[in-house]
């Protein structure tokens, strides 16, 4: 995957409106759903019957007078509703800033996880090993940026340093662009 530029205003606008969307879909989801499984499951002759004395009685006798159950079906039904909404949406134009960061962000667990072994390559000379690094650096930064992480910026702009003067002494020319996602199944 190659990186791509961003427009950090672009990017954030989207990512805000796609969360608020989402939350209240979620939202209007889960109650729905939650209505419709009580309203499916129970008995309407209790709901219609309830006093507060007949839940006070219900709660003493350890009774369950809830729908909790209901409810929490319905939140996880308006999970997946909301994903597969996602999942259809994602290949949309209004999207293309968020998915290429979702994307982005896995391929940065997957070498995270892999990190270890990676750094010890680059330090063998392997070219694999410095391209990724590479990468893995420059993505890191472009997400730092969009986030505004400022904070651990310094940190990473000292370890791209130490790779470039590595990659230097190695006398290799290592560019982003080499990277492909096939080079981590050599640091499983």
């Amino acid at each position: 995957m190659t990186l791509k530029d961003i427009d950090k205003k672009t990017y954030r606008s989207r990512l805000n409106l796609v969360i608020v969307g989402f939350i209240i879909t979620l939202a209007i989801l889960a109650i729905a759903f939650g209505a419709i499984l009580i309203a499916l499951f129970t008995d309407p002759l209790a709901v219609d019957n309830i006093s507060l004395s007949s839940i006070s009685t219900a709660i003493e006798s350890g009774g369950d007078s809830s729908n909790f159950k209901y409810n929490f079906l319905g939140v996880i039904l308006a999970l997946l509703a909301c994903a597969a909404i996602l999942q259809q949406l994602k290949n949309k134009p209004f999207f293309n800033e968020i998915y290429y960061i979702w994307q982005l962000k896995q391929i940065q667990n997957t070498i995270y996880r892999r990190l270890k072994k990676i750094k010890k390559a680059s330090l063998d000379a392997d070219d694999n090993a410095l391209i990724v690094l590479k990468y893995y650096y420059a993505s890191l930064k472009q997400l730092y940026i969009l986030d505004d992480n400022t904070i651990t910026l310094s940190t990473l702009e000292a370890d791209i340093s130490k790779l470039d003067q590595l990659i230097t002494d190695f006398g290799k020319e290592i560019h982003v662009d080499q990277f492909t996602q096939a080079m981590l199944s050599s640091y499983k």
